[in-house]
């Protein structure tokens, strides 16, 4: 088993609450289940979401379908379609939004001038963010995935958003936004 294989494996059984050294039932049969089935859609949409990162750091879709293992055709039909337009957020409230299209190499100084604006990520969609408006001023910053954020943490960081490969922080800077 890779380790790979095994930390997921670690992590399913953490997730169905099951103790591996206890008898396992109907019941811990079913809670495995189920957390293998989350375990699956997290990383589909990890995978999706590290094809539009390299996407928008400039990966072809003929180098991401022979990663995949499938022609360019069938990596840009499967990945392609929901990265070309940000999400849309009907109802949304007036202090929400969708900031996008945006891409790896761009993307920071968009959220820097919406951070001064008042807005902060919460999430981070295909090639955008949803951001919610405050009352002030944001400072964003992008990092590697990683399991220790303490230092980022002593520093006032906060996570915004996790979309992997990469960890959105954000970090009240305490005024009034820009233009108010």
């Amino acid at each position: 088993m890779s380790d790979l294989a095994d930390a997921v494996g670690r992590a399913v059984l953490a997730a169905a609450q099951v103790d591996d050294s206890a008898a396992i039932g109907v019941p811990e049969h079913l809670a495995l289940i189920n957390a293998a089935a989350r375990a699956e859609g997290e990383a589909r949409a990890i995978l999706q979401r590290s094809v539009a990162a390299a996407r928008g750091g400039g990966a072809s879709w003929a180098l991401i379908g022979a990663e995949l293992g499938m022609s360019r055709q069938a990596a840009q039909q499967r990945f392609g379609n929901a990265s070309d337009a940000a999400p849309d957020l009907p109802g949304a409230a007036a202090d929400e939004r969708w900031l996008g299209p945006v891409t790896a190499f761009d993307e920071m100084p968009e959220l820097e001038a919406a951070g001064r604006a008042g807005w902060r990520t919460v999430e981070a969609g295909m090639l955008s963010h949803r951001m919610l408006r405050t009352d002030t001023q944001w400072e964003h910053r992008r990092i590697f995935w990683r399991t220790s954020l303490a230092a980022e943490k002593r520093e006032g960081w906060q996570v915004g958003c996790r979309a992997f490969p990469w960890i959105y922080l954000v970090r009240d800077r305490g005024i009034p936004p820009e233009g108010t």
